[in-house]
Formats: C-alpha cells, structure tokens, sequence
C-alpha cells in the first residue's frame, strides 16, 4: 500500500513506506552481532542520513503532573504508587509560554509538553492547544504527550500547529501486561494511527531496562520499525528507577546491551531521529558517546524530565564541547 509522506520539519527526511518488513529474527541477528561491527553498521547507516556531529536539543515539560489513573509499572505520577508526586492543575498559558522561551534560550529547538492523563477530555485539548500555538509562535517545533486520543482531538492538535505527538509502545507485545494493565499495547496503536490519520509526526519508542529480554528489545524494535511509515522521532529510555513504583528494585540492563538497542533502531529506521531520552543521569559520559556513536542524534535538554531528574544543561555543554556534537535543528544531509 502506497501512503504519502507526513508533512514534518524540513530538515527531517520523511521515512519511506515502501519497504521490506523487519522480522525479530533480523532484529535479533543486529543484537548478535560483535560490538565494533554493529556500531560501525549504525554508524555508516547514521551519516547517509544525517550530520554525523550534530545533535538536536529538545526541552521537556510537565503542563499537568500527576494524578494519573493508569497503573504504568515504571511511572510516578499513577495514583496508585506512592511515590510523593503532588496532582497539580494545567498549566497556565503564560507559565507555559515563559518556559518555553527558557528553554529556546538555553539552545532547545523543539518544546514538549506532557500531561499526566489517561487521555484528555476535549477542553483539555482546546487549552493545549492554544499553548501549542504560542510555543509555535517562538521557533520551536512543538510536541505532545497527553496519552490516549479520541477521533478528531489529533485534528485539533494539528490544526494548532503541532509538529509531533508522542506516544511510546514501551516494551514487546509479550512483556506489555507484565508492565501495565489499565490499557492495552493495542490502545496505544489506535492513537498512533490517529496521529497519522491527522497528518501530525510521530514520535514512539520505549523503555529499556523494566526486566525484558533481548527478544523482547528485538521485538520492540520490529513494532516500530514496521509502522507504516516508522516514526519520525524515536525516543529510546533508560529505566529511571523510582521509589513506590513497581519497577523500583528491577535489575539494571548492560550499558552495552542499552547501545546495541540504540544501534539497531537506527539501523531499521534510517531516517528517524534516535532520541537518547531518560536516564541519562545514570549514565557515563562514555556510555553515553558510544549511544551518539550508534546513532543518537537527539537529546531531552534541561535538568528535569516531567518528575524524574535529567542531566543538567551545564552537563550537556560540556560534553557536547568535549565529543564536537554542534546544537542545532538542521541535522538532515
């Protein structure tokens, strides 16, 4: 089936729908490869594509936190962990408005605003929307995180002049229930489809580290790589362990097996931006240039991810300085 390409940023190459499907088995044959080959794979996959030495910098910020009904295993702000997570209002606009132009001054290109609902009521809609178009009217490119859509709330969106929703599958098909039962793995694909429908990019990926095995990191990989066309931005996360959740005490993953998923996303989705999303805190400077090394090209930028810490703009600066990563939005070849 022939699908046109989603209207995105100019500077990012739209994925192409006409292609072979990805299997696990591909996947995991990625997975198995010796180290330095995989990452020179990814690499060379990487600069068809993109800049090799720039890197996109996005802000991310909590316009409603906390209080959600879900029961996401690894998330703070469900009410039914006691995590200290205080249920705040919306945000106002003009707070909106000013952290965005925080975050625009502190070399961010791209603004995200996440709320902690099950999905949103359409009044909510109307009010992100309009801050939609406000950051819009900045110079940034704009994302949203609301959670599950109804049929004609991605049009609104849209219309307001959003670049990107995300909405993460978090783990494989297999290790979903083990993680979250208030929604389906299914649920979370009829609001994908519903951005697409309304024209606006996807931004999807998932969670590494919430006790998963290797098959089900390839298979995580296989359901993004094989969406129709793939997402345009794919945030790959790191676990970030929180007291009163019941991911709290899980094992960590191999900082190398973490780089080897971050190699094959980019290697099964080319033209996508690889976001190396949460936490980076826990990871070394080192690990974290081998990640930019396998294909990561895009960073959350600021010192807080919605309610979990993320590395500090300072940090960032001087690690950019010392690998010879140059901010920026233009990062197409």
């Amino acid at each position: 089936m022939n699908v046109e390409p989603l209207e995105i940023h100019p500077s990012i190459p739209a994925p192409s729908a006409n292609r072979d499907k990805w299997t696990v088995e591909a996947i995991k044959k990625l997975f198995e490869k010796p180290f330095i080959d995989l990452l020179f794979e990814a690499q060379k996959t990487h600069r068809e594509h993109f800049k090799p030495n720039a890197i996109q910098l996005s802000t991310l910020v909590s316009i409603k936190t906390g209080g959600c009904p879900e029961d996401c295993g690894y998330c703070p702000q469900s009410v039914r962990f006691n995590t200290g997570v205080i249920d705040d209002d919306l945000m106002k606009l003009e707070e909106v408005v000013q952290a965005a132009s925080t975050a625009k001054a502190n070399g961010a290109s791209r603004f995200c605003m996440g709320a902690a609902w099950r999905g949103p009521k359409d009044k909510d809609v109307v009010k992100v929307a309009e801050m939609v178009t406000a950051v819009k009217s900045l110079g940034l490119e704009t994302c949203a995180t609301l959670g599950l859509l109804k049929e004609g709330q991605a049009e609104v969106l849209k219309n307001a002049g959003l670049d990107y929703y995300n909405h993460n599958i978090d783990t494989s098909s297999g290790h979903y229930e083990e993680i979250i039962s208030t929604r389906t793995q299914d649920d979370r694909h009829d609001t994908l489809q519903r951005v697409r429908d309304a024209g606006v990019s996807v931004c999807c990926g998932g969670i590494i580290g919430m006790g998963e095995s290797r098959d089900d990191r390839a298979d995580m990989i296989v359901q993004l790589a094989n969406m129709d066309p793939y997402p345009q931005s794919v945030p790959i996360n790191n676990l970030v362990k929180v007291q009163g959740t019941p991911m709290a005490d899980v094992d960590g993953i191999d900082p190398i097996e973490f780089v080897r998923t971050i190699a094959a996303a980019r290697i099964s989705m080319p033209k996508a931006m690889v976001r190396l999303s949460a936490g980076r805190t826990d990871m070394s400077d080192e690990m974290q240039a081998l990640c930019f090394y396998a294909g990561a090209n895009s960073v959350f930028y600021g010192e807080k991810l919605l309610t979990t810490p993320n590395a500090t703009a300072y940090g960032d600066d001087e690690l950019f300085a010392r690998l010879g990563l140059v901010p920026g939005d233009d990062v197409a070849l």
